[in-house]
């Protein structure tokens, strides 16, 4: 029987917390607070919309996050 792989950990935080900070500070504190994939955008970009465990999107217009979600 093959190993089953354990997906990350969703780390217990609060994506609105994110909106309005500047795009720095927000990667720098998703990573602080476990994120394993950190994804910034600008508005309109379209994207798949698989889920992905450990993994934080931005939306950032000048440079400011105006939109968080997970997965």
């Amino acid at each position: 029987m093959a190993s089953q792989s354990n997906p990350p950990v969703q780390p217990d935080d609060s994506p609105g917390a994110y909106v309005g900070l500047d795009a720095d500070t927000a990667e720098r504190r998703a990573r602080e607070r476990g994120w394993t994939t950190v994804r910034s955008l600008p508005p309109g970009t379209i994207i798949t919309m698989e889920f992905r465990a450990g993994r934080i999107n931005f939306e950032v217009a000048d440079s400011v996050v105006t939109r968080c979600w997970v997965g």
